[in-house]
């Protein structure tokens, strides 16, 4: 069993960074993909990044070259560091986690645990 908790939301002004923390409980964590999720209201749940427990990452092309993930094995934690917000990118963000390397990694159905989430408004 493993639970998420995610930080780090606020309302930012285009142009401006945020940085959202996922922590996660568990000894195994290093061994666990974990995967950036967002949902805008009125929409579906979409891909964002995720990290294999090898340190491969991957984003979706909406956000490539402006978000980075990165993870603290060491303190359980993975990172989502986003630059160049507009307000394109306000939405609930979620991380989550499945066991090993997930070659599905930008299919929600693949990940067996989730967070609340945490909110991020852009204003224009």
């Amino acid at each position: 069993q493993m639970q998420l908790v995610e930080s780090g939301g606020a309302l930012v002004q285009a142009g401006n960074s945020l940085r959202l923390s996922c922590a996660a409980s568990g000894r195994t964590f290093s061994s666990y993909t974990i995967g950036w999720f967002r949902q805008a209201p009125g929409k579906e749940r979409d891909f964002v990044a995720a990290s294999w427990s090898s340190g491969a990452t991957y984003y979706a092309d909406a956000v490539k070259g402006r978000f980075t993930i990165s993870r603290d094995n060491a303190k359980n934690t993975v990172y989502l560091q986003m630059n160049s917000l507009n307000p394109e990118d306000t939405a609930v963000y979620y991380c989550a986690a499945q066991l090993g390397n997930n070659y599905y990694y930008a299919d929600l159905r693949r990940y067996a645990y989730w967070g609340q989430g945490t909110q991020v408004t852009v204003s224009s």
